[in-house]
């Protein structure tokens, strides 16, 4: 009998980069709110963080000041962490998504997979043209590096 796979391609963004330093450090700059406030979001967004509890559960709460002084509240909670292998959390707040980070060793480089998979592919496309979710990711990791 054929069993059919849910597929998530078209509710799905992902991003695969290799940036220039070892994985023990992009792990320190993903998880410690000192770190993480001074490149999470695209280009012009700078982030406050009010929570960062990084394990099992955890919520992590934070607001992006857009560069014409808009402000996103964003929470989330920390569905799964293997230290220096992957960061994965539900965004609860809207636009809901599950976001994973997947990092592989290369020495003194370190390659990060990111997937975003959102609820419908309606609301990924909604956040691809309103808001530049796909170019605003690539920034985020270009920050990151």
């Amino acid at each position: 009998m054929d069993t059919l796979q849910p597929t998530t391609e078209t509710r799905e963004l992902s991003l695969s980069r290799v940036v220039n330093a070892p994985v023990s450090l992009v792990w320190e700059v993903w998880t410690q709110p000192e770190h993480i406030r001074h490149w999470w979001g695209p280009n012009g967004f700078r982030s406050s963080i009010s929570q960062m509890e990084v394990s099992q559960g955890g919520m992590w709460e934070l607001i992006m000041h857009g560069p014409d002084g808009t402000d996103y509240p964003n929470r989330s909670r920390f569905r799964e962490i293997v230290k220096h292998k992957r960061i994965s959390f539900d965004h609860i707040s809207d636009p809901r998504f599950t976001f994973t980070a997947d990092f592989t060793d290369l020495g003194d480089k370190t390659q990060i997979d990111i997937r975003m998979v959102f609820e419908s592919a309606a609301i990924k496309n909604k956040v691809v043209t309103e808001f530049g979710a796909a170019e605003g990711m690539v920034q985020n990791v270009e920050r990151l590096d």
